[in-house]
């Protein structure tokens, strides 16, 4: 997956299109993420006793990774991240239009 947690990306599909935020955790097996404050859902839930308090709570749903796009932290745009390899062998992320890099990838 080119997304990683800690990024800030862009939604480019579905009810919340054309919100930012940063990624909070990825589902690299589902092909999934959670982006902060994007696609808000209400969970209902029962209550516990000595556990937890019955009621409604408000809760980011995982995004489909195809549905948001990486935004370039140098230019500030959207962007498809490209694997580039440096002198030193190192494989690392970089925009498509600035061909800046973005991190190490891992």
């Amino acid at each position: 997956m080119r997304i990683r947690t800690g990024d800030t990306v862009l939604v480019i599909a579905g009810r919340d299109k054309g919100k930012t935020g940063r990624v909070e955790r990825q589902y690299p097996q589902d092909d999934r993420v959670v982006v902060e404050g994007v696609n808000v859902v209400t969970k209902h839930f029962k209550g516990r006793p000595g556990v937890r308090q019955s009621g409604r709570i408000q809760m980011e749903a995982p995004l489909h990774a195809s549905n948001v796009v990486l935004i370039c932290n140098k230019c500030n745009r959207p962007t498809k991240p490209r694997m580039t390899f440096l002198e030193t062998g190192a494989r690392v992320r970089s925009c498509a239009k600035c061909q800046e890099v973005i991190d190490d990838a891992r």
